[in-house]
């Protein structure tokens, strides 16, 4: 393999999700990033302390022919980064994956490990940085190296709408589009919860050339616990995802 800076160039090239996964899991482009999620690692949360954490970047998770792709932030320092699986494990994946229940994407109500049984259909789960970094904050330079992992992700899936959660992953999906040829309006849309972008490429030979982009708040705890995001609205977008991609309107 090429030298730990240069490994997110190779996504470009993975031909299944299976070889996507495979180079993100291996990963340590960015030395903060692998310090943090192996410090975490061995300092563990008093309650997690018997178990032994993933302590690696986590892949995509969900169904590989999904209509719906939801972006999130990074993986939380003793949720992803503990279970090995994309919103496992911590209070932000309890309310987003009871929505997905609620809305007929998802098999169960909680995930709490990796294999627990919980089955997406219609829907997948990935974010813009795939290790967890430090105070939830990734540094610009930590979004635009771990950028082709998202790009390839995107394209392999060729979801008709993207459901992204809190500013950050509006930011780097409305980049990682315009790269790769989408109409991203300029100035940009900015982001807010409930709104609704519809852009379009003229490549066809590329996979689809509609595609929807829905905004909403994150399911972090600082939205959850204070009512800025309620059940009702997180289930809301969701609906709204699901009649775009099965209704026929994408």
């Amino acid at each position: 393999m090429p030298d730990d800076a240069r490994r997110p160039l190779l996504a470009r090239d993975a031909a299944t999700l299976d070889d996507l996964d495979a180079l993100v899991v291996g990963c340590r482009a960015c030395p903060r990033l692998v310090a943090w999620r192996e410090e975490v690692a061995e300092v563990k949360r008093a309650a997690f302390r018997d178990e032994t954490y993933w302590a690696r970047p986590v892949p995509g998770f969900g169904d590989p022919q999904a209509g719906v792709l939801v972006v999130g932030l990074a993986p939380a320092a003793h949720g992803a980064n503990r279970t090995g699986r994309m919103f496992t494990g911590d209070r932000s994946g309890d309310f987003l994956f009871a929505s997905m229940h609620r809305t007929g994407f998802a098999s169960q109500a909680l995930s709490v490990r990796a294999d627990d049984g919980l089955t997406l259909t219609g829907i997948r789960v990935t974010a813009p940085v795939r290790c967890a970094p430090p105070a939830n904050a990734p540094t610009p330079a930590e979004r635009r190296t771990c950028g082709p992992y998202l790009a390839r992700e995107v394209e392999l899936v060729d979801a008709g709408v993207m459901v992204v959660l809190g500013g950050f992953g509006w930011q780097a999906v409305l980049t990682t589009l315009a790269e790769q040829g989408w109409d991203v309006p300029r100035p940009r849309p900015a982001f807010g919860h409930g709104v609704e972008v519809r852009l379009r490429r003229p490549d066809a030979g590329r996979g689809r050339t509609e595609l929807t982009l829905l905004g909403c708040f994150h399911v972090s705890q600082q939205n959850t616990f204070t009512g800025r995001l309620t059940p009702a609205m997180l289930d809301a977008v969701l609906e709204r995802a699901r009649v775009l991609a099965v209704g026929g309107e994408v």
